[in-house]
């Protein structure tokens, strides 16, 4: 009896053990071949350990037998994050992040198991595009989610803040004449600054002032949140580009639910790391994955999720490109969510 409780405990140990290195290798995928192989163990994962997700899955008799290309994989509607815990872990959870929304209107929770696991994400996002963080001043304008708790956002800007390690570094909420001076002299004294700041905070700042930046990045996270009426991108950018003396705009995208970011250099055309891919589903059928080039609702893959669900259809439109680039057009309505009946079960 004794010899069979250690060879129990040392099998649960062996397998603990493994699906630590899988946890690891996740930022280390290299090729298509890594990813494609990576993401069906994790589908495998997800499908016993997550009950909300086993549920969807029963539902559209997907199983991983019938699973053989990510293609086959079913992607959770995004809205299941407001109406349920979404886990596949029987961790403790380390935090709670909350998207911001209406009053009375009811909010994504994202529960996080392993926060370890979201910052390996944004920083290794970043220096993957950006390079090394305490190469640059980080200024944050992003007044509307300093206003509330729960931002994923803030939790990401302030690592960022904190490995940038420069004293100039910082959060800038109603102070935007002492944000203005500080990029003056910043650019004066040739400092490489990433402004980090949320649409209509932006417009604000060029509203008030007018900049000619050489070494500053101007990065918006998109959204005007009811302060301003919506833009479309290529207007937005235009007012800041001229606002800010700037040839191009660069841009965050990512949200409560996900706990990796996909990166724009400008255009709106975004890439994201090597743990995340973007697909989109056909608009009238949101069980069948498009060929690139066409506009659709996009889905998500972001392995980082594997303590939740890396699989998640959104409700944003946009299209994805040979490159595995993609560029996001818009939003749907309720009204223009049609096909199956996902989110019923």
């Amino acid at each position: 009896m004794k010899h069979c409780l250690w060879q129990c405990f040392f099998y649960f140990l062996y397998f603990c053990f493994l699906f630590m290195i899988d946890t690891n290798n996740i930022f280390n995928i290299k090729t298509k071949a890594e990813f494609n192989t990576l993401t069906l163990e994790v589908f495998k994962h997800q499908f016993n350990n997550n009950k909300v997700y086993r549920s969807f899955c029963d539902l559209l008799y997907k199983h991983p037998s019938d699973v053989k290309t990510i293609k086959d994989i079913p992607f959770l509607p995004i809205q299941f994050f407001k109406s349920h815990n979404i886990l596949s872990s029987q961790d403790k959870i380390q935090s709670t992040f909350t998207s911001s929304g209406t009053t009375g209107s009811t909010t994504s929770k994202h529960l996080v198991t392993d926060l370890n696991l979201y910052k390996q994400s944004f920083r290794n996002g970043f220096e993957h595009f950006y390079g090394n963080i305490e190469d640059y001043v980080i200024l944050a304008l992003l007044p509307s989610y300093l206003e509330r708790t729960g931002s994923s956002l803030i939790y990401m800007v302030d690592d960022m803040i904190s490995q940038s390690k420069h004293e100039a570094s910082g959060f800038y909420l109603d102070n935007i004449s002492e944000l203005k001076n500080t990029l003056l002299q910043l650019e004066s004294q040739g400092k490489k600054t990433l402004l980090i700041g949320v649409s209509f905070a932006l417009l604000d700042l060029i509203e008030s002032y007018q900049f000619t930046l050489k070494n500053t990045i101007v990065m918006e996270t998109g959204g005007m949140k009811g302060r301003r009426k919506e833009l479309i991108r290529e207007e937005l950018h235009k007012q800041l580009k001229n606002g800010f003396g700037l040839s191009s705009i660069h841009s965050e995208y990512g949200m409560t639910e996900l706990l990796s970011q996909g990166y724009s250099h400008g255009h709106g055309v975004f890439n994201t790391p090597n743990w995340m891919h973007i697909l989109t589903r056909d608009t009238e059928d949101a069980l069948t994955i498009q060929e690139t080039g066409k506009t659709g609702g996009i889905n998500i893959i972001d392995l980082a999720n594997i303590n939740s669900c890396s699989f998640i259809a959104t409700q944003d439109l946009g299209r994805v490109y040979s490159n595995d680039s993609f560029e996001v057009i818009g939003r749907f309505d309720n009204s223009d969510i049609r096909g199956c009946n996902l989110m019923v079960f």
